[in-house]
């Protein structure tokens, strides 16, 4: 089977997830075009990469963008471009496969792991503090605000404490953080994006988070050579060239893949 065809299959399954919207469009359709008004077609979503020949769609680049508003650093490392996102599906895509060829069951966390997660985000998410999530009124409200529900915030952090454990086993090894440089990154980074007037976590309580992002930066080193490896043969593509980074395009200016 053809890379194209099974590009194609897999967009099929995905786009069958929402047979009833497609098939209220069609009925939208059919009105239209038995008043006399031409049927315009319906676009349920699109391949935007492929990675070892598991694509990315637009609506997951979409979905990265809206759940960035959970980093905990997102005002450090500034607005999450469409490219940037993708850049970030890639790296994770890339991760899930190698977590599911090894089977590593011990890194999946437990719901009540994840429920910690959740509590922490609630009250110590720069986002978070002015929109008083650490209450069930302020969290609901902050969730219908992002336009994002329970589950898939669950979801997201099940996912995201899944990488960083898998991280920290296959790079971290001989990567140390010390007290020093987890006190530095609240000062400098972490406490300027709370608002002014508005009570910040103290060190103590966020400094095992602090240490897991530090953690990741510098693996993000290690991880990024690995990844560029895998680009150079040839496993990921990046399908709409409108989502290529500026040095991917000059990489193709210049002959490379």
């Amino acid at each position: 089977m053809s890379d194209r065809l099974l590009m194609r299959r897999r967009l099929a399954e995905k786009a069958a997830k929402g047979l009833a919207c497609a098939a209220l469009a069609a009925g939208c359709l059919a009105t239209g075009a038995a008043r006399g008004q031409a049927a315009q077609p319906v676009v349920l979503d699109r391949v935007v990469a492929v990675v070892n020949r598991q694509v990315i769609l637009a609506s997951d680049v979409d979905d990265d963008i809206q759940l960035s508003v959970l980093d905990p650093v997102r005002g450090a490392r500034g607005v999450v471009t469409r490219q940037r996102a993708l850049q970030q599906l890639i790296s994770r895509t890339l991760i899930q496969q190698q977590m599911h060829q090894e089977d590593l069951q011990a890194i999946r966390p437990s719901a009540a792991e994840v429920k910690a997660r959740m509590d922490e985000i609630r009250k110590e998410l720069p986002a978070c503090v002015g929109a008083h999530c650490s209450t069930e009124e302020g969290w609901k409200a902050f969730l219908a605000a992002h336009d994002l529900t329970q589950r898939r915030v669950e979801a997201y952090l099940r996912n995201r404490i899944e990488i960083l454990r898998f991280i920290e086993e296959r790079f971290r090894q001989g990567i140390q953080i010390s007290p020093q440089e987890i006190e530095q990154y609240y000062r400098e980074t972490l406490l300027p994006q709370y608002p002014a007037g508005e009570a910040a976590p103290s060190l103590d309580q966020v400094s095992s988070r602090i240490r897991e992002i530090l953690l990741e930066q510098q693996v993000n080193v290690l991880f990024g050579n690995w990844l560029d490896n895998l680009r150079k043969q040839g496993n990921v593509e990046i399908v709409d060239p409108t989502l290529e980074t500026a040095q991917a395009q000059s990489g193709r200016k210049g002959g490379g893949k």
